[in-house]
């Protein structure tokens, strides 16, 4: 379809939107594509980043009690909305909850305060597949010197996973969440599972502890997140995001993770981390599905993803925004992919990968925080000169 035709179309969905369809949207039921584009065109331009403070080195060292730090994340999220961030991609944790459920959503909803105080809207990820299979409680690990994201945990881990007496611990923990939030104006979205036909990660280090029938394990858990997630009838989008494989504009050439992705999500999510041509190729490629296009993760500087270069062609397209990685800090995702083959210890890459900011707020780029700003200052659709 061509874009001029894609855009008219989502223009008359819009138009023709009862005026209440968001509340018809928490019905149980995924989203027409008139209410997903009258949700979308309330919102400003998305832009933010996948966010974790730099003192955390996963998921449950940002959200355990002993290791949350409000402070923190109220110094952080204060340097977002100075260059003009209203929105977040934040990982939960099904363990975190587990461990204290009334004690996870009072952190939780701490966060949500302080999101609130700087003008951000937290998307929330429910589910992930990278990284680290094994997730434990309690303290973690320290980083691994020179090597990318090398704390991170998967939720569920493979025990839970490969485990079906657990499911029914990860459908408590899914209804329990969305039923506090699921209509609560301080929340944007719900990413109900992050890359979940990922094989983990890691160049093979973790491949030994994945479990052997992952895929087909993920492939019958994920629409039944999406359900549970429904069944609390959240005024809210939900999504998964698409992440590989060529052709996203075609079904049939997609596995079933994919297929589910596209054919249950509110909006659409993706991730690219490649030049902007393959970005706008991307693009053209889930304009089809005539819902609102959210790129959840991009930013790769030694890859061609670049502030300078991507940006402002989301901007033009109207496309939401989520960088990898905020603050430099224990997850070290300025260091890059390779890093698992050749930790970076005797001379760090001159070119970070990932992350916007040093540990003090400095930007690594300052032009790119100048682009952010002048981006998001500028009305929908429009991009400025640079």
């Amino acid at each position: 379809m061509h874009r001029w035709l894609t855009h008219l179309l989502a223009a008359v969905l819009i138009v023709g939107a009862p005026t209440q369809a968001i509340a018809q949207a928490a019905t149980g039921e995924r989203w027409s594509q008139a209410e997903a584009n009258a949700w979308y065109e309330k919102q400003p331009w998305l832009v933010g980043s996948n966010y974790i403070p730099a003192n955390s080195i996963n998921q449950l060292e940002m959200w355990q009690a002993e290791t949350f730090d409000p402070k923190r994340i109220d110094l952080e999220l204060g340097w977002a909305q100075d260059m003009g961030m209203n929105t977040m991609r934040v990982f939960l944790h099904d363990l975190a909850w587990q461990q204290d459920p009334a004690g996870f959503k009072r952190r939780l909803e701490t966060f949500l305060q302080i999101s609130a105080k700087h003008g951000i809207k937290p998307m929330l990820v429910l589910f992930d597949s990278c990284w680290d299979p094994d997730p434990k409680l309690g303290p973690q690990r320290p980083p691994i010197p020179g090597v990318h994201n090398s704390g991170w945990v998967q939720g569920p881990g493979t025990a839970a996973l490969d485990d079906p007496k657990q499911h029914a611990r990860l459908e408590r923990y899914v209804k329990d969440i969305v039923a506090t939030y699921g209509k609560d104006e301080r929340v944007l979205a719900w990413d109900v599972w992050n890359e979940p036909d990922n094989e983990g990660g890691g160049s093979g280090f973790y491949t030994p502890r994945e479990s052997k029938h992952k895929f087909d394990r993920v492939a019958e858990l994920l629409p039944k997140v999406f359900a549970w997630a429904r069944s609390q009838k959240p005024t809210q989008p939900l999504t998964s995001g698409l992440w590989h494989n060529p052709d996203w504009n075609k079904l049939e050439g997609l596995n079933r993770v994919e297929k589910v992705q596209i054919e249950q999500s509110d909006v659409i999510s993706f991730h690219t981390y490649a030049w902007p041509e393959d970005f706008a190729q991307r693009v053209r490629e889930l304009e089809v599905y005539g819902r609102p296009l959210l790129c959840t993760e991009y930013l790769a500087r030694g890859a061609g993803s670049t502030i300078d270069g991507v940006l402002p062609v989301a901007k033009k397209s109207n496309v939401a925004m989520y960088n990898w990685g905020f603050v430099d800090g224990k997850t070290q995702t300025r260091f890059p992919w390779d890093s698992w083959e050749r930790p970076y210890t005797q001379k760090p890459p001159t070119l970070w990968f990932h992350d916007l900011l040093h540990g003090d707020g400095k930007p690594y780029r300052p032009r790119e925080i100048e682009i952010i700003r002048a981006l998001t200052k500028a009305p929908k659709n429009e991009v400025p000169a640079l």
